[in-house]
């Protein structure tokens, strides 16, 4: 009785709110059927953390509109699997994720791309908790193309100088011209690896690659000069510089306002570089 009390006092207190109204619509898309259950689950020991998350983090912040809420899930789902430090959270946004429009094989890819920036260990658990989500679904993602061991160094390397050019055009260089001195064969990886292997594949386009990566970089906090990187790669290919601050702030609510004022410092360095030097 306690309970039910406590609930119907929460939901009168913020159905009034015009925020918490936004946050909720907003939460239906992302949620699905069980769209409160998380909120629901904080009624008995924190129900003002349940308002916040829905007026601060749906209603104020995944609502605006520069970034389409298609995106900014795919970055979510990214940057929590990332942080490696909140499987049930990533498990509901894989499920948004595909509530809003991203397919099985699609959330694979963006969870094959957090290798790169937070490592083997953190992709792993991505794709455990994406097979999770998927199983409960009935999802049948397409497994990878190509067979192991089908592709020379070479092929990869040159393939990863491709892309590299393609996206950073010099800024990428210039940091693997950076490590000849003391750990050349790191640079190779970065080109064969991150760049031949995993950012060179077909699944995503390379805006949202690298919006992705702008959500992974800033939420981590250890990734300062690669954050500059990929916002100048992002700009490079089509994000606007409004996205690439729509993406920086959305990781308050996921990785903390000191992540996301650390990464608009990086992202004000480099517009007024690129304004400077066009």
């Amino acid at each position: 009785m306690m309970s039910e009390q406590k609930e119907d006092r929460f939901d009168t207190i913020n159905n009034d709110s015009d925020r918490y109204k936004r946050g909720m619509a907003i939460l239906q898309q992302v949620g699905g059927a069980d769209y409160d259950a998380p909120i629901r689950a904080l009624q008995d020991i924190a129900p003002a953390l349940g308002r916040f998350a829905v007026e601060f983090g749906y209603g104020d912040v995944l609502s605006r509109p520069t970034l389409g809420l298609k995106p900014r899930q795919l970055c979510t789902v990214a940057a929590l699997a990332a942080l490696g430090n909140a499987a049930p959270q990533l498990r509901y946004h894989i499920h948004g994720a595909r509530n809003v429009g991203w397919s099985p094989t699609e959330i694979v890819e963006v969870l094959i791309l957090v290798a790169g920036y937070a490592g083997f260990p953190a992709a792993l658990n991505g794709i455990s908790a994406a097979r999770e989500v998927f199983e409960q679904r009935g999802d049948r993602p397409l497994g990878d193309e190509a067979p192991l061991g089908s592709e020379t160094t070479s092929d990869r390397y040159e393939r990863g100088m491709r892309t590299l050019q393609r996206v950073s055009r010099g800024s990428g260089a210039a940091v693997i011209e950076s490590l000849k001195d003391i750990a050349p064969d790191l640079g190779r990886f970065i080109i064969e690896f991150a760049y031949g292997d995993v950012i060179s594949r077909s699944g995503l386009h390379d805006k949202i690659k690298e919006l992705a990566t702008i959500a992974m970089c800033t939420a981590l906090g250890t990734a300062q000069p690669q954050l500059a990187v990929h916002i100048n790669a992002a700009l490079n290919v089509g994000a606007t510089a409004e996205e690439v601050v729509e993406t920086i702030q959305q990781m308050a609510v996921y990785a903390g306002f000191p992540a996301a004022l650390n990464g608009i410092s990086i992202a004000r360095k480099v517009f007024a570089d690129r304004t400077e030097h066009p």
